[in-house]
């Protein structure tokens, strides 16, 4: 299995943030969370003096040797409506890495 990082930087549309909010925690997140390969994920918000042009961020950990069926699945349940999409998300930007060293804790 290869690691990789999904990295997705969202803004919520002006006056809806904790609506935004909602869904991405209490609904996105385990949806993302049903496919296969996608092991856990966490959300994370720019701190305060930081740029707020998106000022989310969630970070999936995802172990596959198919990054493209991995991706396939993922805008097949969107497309069917496994997964809604809050139209109280304004944009976001999706980046996957590829890790190039093991884990390091220590």
């Amino acid at each position: 299995m290869t690691a990789y990082s999904l990295v997705v930087y969202s803004k919520p549309v002006a006056g809806r943030e904790d609506e935004y909010n909602d869904w991405y925690t209490n609904v996105h997140l385990g949806d993302v969370l049903k496919i296969p390969g996608i092991t856990s994920a966490r959300r994370y918000k720019a701190a305060a003096g930081q740029d707020q042009t998106n000022p989310y961020l969630a970070l999936y950990n995802v172990e596959t040797n198919d990054i493209t069926a991995l991706f396939t699945e993922l805008s097949r349940r969107a497309a069917a409506g496994e997964m809604v999409i809050s139209d109280a998300m304004a944009e976001a930007n999706m980046v996957i890495f590829e890790a190039i060293t093991p884990e390091v804790t220590e």
